[in-house]
C-alpha cells in the first residue's frame, strides 16, 4: 500500500490521523502551529514547495492528505524555488479570492506532481456523523425551521466563497462565520444585545460551501465549538452529514449533553 503524507495544520486532526497510521510521514510549514511532536514531523518553506514535493517522493509517499488549521503566509519572493517561481502566477491570482478557489488550487498543484489527495474523513470514516439526531430531546419544528434558514443563507453565500457557518434564531441571522472562523462567530453572537436576538436561543448551522471539494478544509466542530455555543446560549448545532467533522467525538458529545444543546446531522 503507499504511504500517506500528512500536511499538518493546528488543532487535533493531524494528531488522529498520525495515531491511525503510524507509517505516515508528516509534514508541516515553517511557522505553522502544529500539535504533533516537533521530532515527528519535517519542516518545509512554503516558498520551497518543490523542495518539498521531492521530500514527499523520497519517503515513499504517493498519498496526500491535508488536515488542521492553516492560515495565509506571507512568502518572501527572494526565497522562492524554480518550482514556486512558476506557480506564482496561478498562486497570486486564487489568493485573490476565497479559501474554496485556493485549496482548489492546492489540490491541483499535488496532483500535477503525481500525488493521490484523499479526505481526513476517507482514512477515518468516523469523523463524520451519519444523519440523525446524536445528542438532545427531539428538535422543535419551530427550531428545525431555523435550521432551514441557515442552510437557505450559506448557499446564497456558496457563489462568493464566504464562510461554512450562521446563526440563526427565530429566523433572524445573528452571524456568518467568515476569515475569523467559527470561534469568532459564536463569541459575536454572545455579545450580540437580548433585545435583537428575539425570543429563540438560536442555532448554530455548520455545512460545507454548495460545490465544496471535502477533502481539504471539511468543516468541523469540536468540544471548545459546543463550550461557545453554550455561553453564546444558543440551543444546538446542525450539521452536514457526512459533511463536518467531529474532533475529539466523545469528548464533544459529552460537552454538548452536558450544556444541554443538541446536535442534529441531516443530509
Amino acid at each position: 500500500m503507499s504511504r500517506l503524507g500528512i500536511i499538518a495544520g493546528g488543532g487535533a486532526l493531524p494528531v488522529a490521523l498520525a495515531a491511525a497510521d503510524p507509517t505516515a510521514h508528516c509534514v508541516a510549514f515553517a511557522g505553522a502551529e502544529v500539535a504533533l511532536p516537533e521530532a515527528q514531523i519535517e519542516r518545509h518553506r512554503l516558498e520551497r514547495l518543490g523542495a518539498l514535493f521531492d521530500a514527499l517522493r523520497a519517503a515513499g509517499v504517493s498519498r496526500v492528505v491535508m488536515a488542521g488549521a492553516m492560515s495565509r503566509p506571507e512568502l518572501d519572493h527572494s526565497a522562492l524555488d524554480p518550482v514556486m517561481l512558476t506557480l506564482m502566477p496561478r498562486l497570486a491570482q486564487a489568493m485573490q479570492g476565497g479559501d474554496d478557489g485556493l485549496l482548489r488550487l492546492v489540490i491541483a498543484l499535488f496532483e500535477e506532481q503525481g500525488f493521490t489527495v484523499v479526505g481526513a474523513h476517507e482514512l477515518l470514516p468516523d469523523l463524520t456523523a451519519e444523519p440523525g439526531l446524536l445528542v438532545g430531546d427531539e428538535v422543535a419544528e419551530t427550531t428545525r425551521g431555523d435550521v432551514q434558514r441557515g442552510r437557505a443563507i450559506l448557499d446564497a453565500l456558496a457563489p462568493v466563497d464566504v464562510g461554512q457557518g450562521c446563526v440563526v434564531a427565530g429566523g433572524l441571522c445573528l452571524g456568518v462565520e467568515t476569515l475569523q472562523g467559527t470561534d469568532a462567530l459564536l463569541d459575536f453572537v454572545a455579545a450580540t444585545p437580548a433585545i435583537l436576538r428575539g425570543e429563540r436561543r438560536g442555532v448554530l448551522i455548520k455545512r460545507p460551501k454548495a460545490g465544496q471539494d471535502l477533502r481539504v478544509d471539511m468543516p468541523a466542530i469540536g468540544p471548545d465549538t459546543a463550550r461557545r455555543a453554550a455561553r453564546a446560549g444558543l440551543e444546538g448545532i446542525a450539521i452536514a452529514a457526512g459533511g463536518v467533522v467531529l474532533l475529539d467525538r466523545s469528548e464533544l458529545l459529552t460537552t454538548l449533553r452536558d450544556h444541554g444543546l443538541f446536535l442534529l446531522a441531516e443530509r
